[in-house]
């Protein structure tokens, strides 16, 4: 084609050329016009072929996918492979790898506890270890981006893997080869009887193994004298819906509504107990703050609606919107949004959003501190329009927005001081805290063979603290006055204490400490109305 034809052809008719073979009358006769799907198809052909630069095709979709999701509502969305894989792990229940959990101190692996039975444990790596190279690629002291080094530590069940590590004590560096396993990813936190009598349960997401992982520990608890229980969901970020509605099951009569679906081209679901559950007897309350959301607020929902527990905390996050996963061939995923859950009284509980507008939707909980909903329930209002009732005592329950608590516990802001919050932005507490317990693990355990003597007597020691607050004033950050800094120094002893208990043993006795300070958890252990 002369070149001076070639500019002068409208587009159109180029494009027409490209799309469709010249044989062949029927799709010559296609209306551009009448379908939408062919011009967004003949916009990527545009840009491939005559943009001024090269583009990355499959960027290019993704960008395009992305944008017509994000004008849609603000949990619809798109994940390429890599980033669905990273999502879904931790609801499957496992991951293939070296089984370590780590943090990073100035640019080192530190091995904080390797799995229990895990491959690492098994060849001899322990707590305090440091990771400097793996498979000849140092990966210390270079400034590699975290992912990089999971990217290189993990990889299919049986392969292995050549470590170096330093150890403290030993003079010279360590090689390992460890083999490759399923490592188990668990989503309950914490079990625990908390009280006599009382036992706690923390639940960290709804994950594939939830359910067996929640009845596990209810067994273990009922063994040991429990006769009501605390379930604590705050924090809890939802997950599978199937898991929640199990769970929920388990507190039911038969033909009791735990929660149902329905959306414009989903029919109705309802989700109702089997009345098999095994704790249908057992006096309950269900912890929530402001990050509980979607499966959190399906149990939470359910268990107040049937009058069957007492809600305590804030009002959840207010995630009312069912996603259907759709995968694409090459990994990656579409989760797009079919339907609105309801709880039994038929509350959707999904709080308002403006279609397009991320942002606004994701400064709602900074919105609810301003307006003071945090820390006064008489600054949330609920319209009439919004009123139900429960269905067996017909208390007033609102929709709208989350799950108003039936116990509301105000956060206390002057407890978590301004001066702690941005010593905690800025990693320093996280830090010092990592330097510490690297320098004081042998000694630490010496000093406290079992956990019980550890939660006992130990206190955070004044040089960590005073070597915080030092690290703080090197960045700008000091108490305005002493009784900011009396104030940080509490809550901060006791959150370090916590991270202490974690780093030598594990989840279960950080809440064990962290808990016996938590306004939530000791609201709840007070009596309730």
């Amino acid at each position: 084609m002369n070149i001076l034809r070639f500019l002068k052809t409208p587009l159109l008719s180029l494009l027409a050329a490209l799309l469709w073979p010249t044989t062949g009358t029927a799709q010559l006769q296609f209306h551009f016009d009448d379908n939408p799907l062919r011009k967004l198809q003949m916009a990527e052909i545009a840009i491939s072929k005559f943009y001024v630069d090269s583009v990355d095709e499959t960027k290019l979709v993704e960008d395009a996918i992305r944008g017509m999701l994000e004008k849609l509502d603000p949990h619809s969305s798109y994940t390429d492979a890599k980033e669905t894989k990273a999502m879904t792990e931790p609801l499957q229940g496992d991951f293939e790898g070296i089984g370590v959990q780590f943090n990073m101190v100035e640019d080192t692996l530190v091995v904080i506890q390797p799995t229990v039975n895990g491959p690492s444990e098994k060849v001899g790596i322990v707590a305090g270890d440091r990771i400097v190279s793996v498979n000849d690629t140092a990966i210390a002291g270079v400034k590699m981006p975290q992912r990089e080094i999971m990217k290189r530590l993990r990889g299919k069940k049986g392969t292995t893997v050549n470590l170096r590590i330093v150890r403290r004590g030993v003079s010279e560096p360590l090689l390992f080869t460890v083999k490759r396993d399923k490592i188990p990813v668990h989503t309950v936190d914490a079990a625990y009887m908390i009280r006599p009598n009382v036992g706690y349960i923390r639940l960290e997401s709804f994950g594939a193994k939830t359910y067996r992982e929640f009845m596990s520990a209810v067994d273990s608890l009922q063994r040991n004298g429990m006769k009501s229980l605390v379930l604590d969901l705050q924090d809890n970020g939802g997950g599978y819906l199937e898991a929640a509605a199990s769970i929920a099951n388990e507190f039911l009569d038969k033909g009791d509504m735990i929660v149902y679906t329905e959306g414009r081209t989903v029919r109705r679901r309802d989700y109702k107990a089997y009345g098999d559950g095994r704790l249908r007897s057992c006096p309950v309350t269900v912890l929530i703050n402001e990050y509980s959301a979607s499966a959190s607020e399906i149990v939470a929902g359910a268990l107040q609606d049937q009058d069957r527990a007492t809600i305590v905390g804030r009002r959840s996050f207010g995630k009312g919107l069912v996603q259907r996963p759709l995968d694409l061939p090459d990994g990656s995923m579409i989760r797009l949004t079919i339907a609105h859950y309801y709880t039994p009284s038929g509350r959707c509980i999904q709080k308002p959003y403006k279609k397009g507008d991320l942002k606004d939707y994701q400064m709602d909980i900074e919105r609810r501190l301003k307006h003071g909903e945090l820390t006064n329930p008489d600054s949330i209002h609920f319209a009439d329009s919004l009123r139900y009732q429960t269905l067996r005592l017909h208390r007033t329950v609102y929709g709208g927005g989350g799950i108003m608590p039936d116990v509301f516990v105000p956060l206390d802001t002057m407890k978590y001081t301004r001066c702690h919050r941005q010593l905690m932005a800025k990693s320093i507490v996280i830090n010092q805290h990592l330097k510490y317990i690297d320098r004081e693990r042998k000694n630490l355990k010496r000093s406290y063979p079992t956990f019980q003597q550890f939660l006992d007597t130990y206190t955070t020691p004044k040089e960590l603290l005073q070597a915080i607050f030092a690290e703080g004033e090197k960045s700008g950050i000091k108490p305005k006055d002493d009784a900011e800094r009396l104030a940080t120094e509490s809550y901060m002893g006791q959150q370090l204490k916590a991270l202490v208990a974690r780093d030598l043993w594990d989840m279960n006795e950080y809440f064990q400490v962290w808990n016996e300070s938590n306004d939530i958890v000791r609201r709840a252990l007070n009596p309730l109305p």
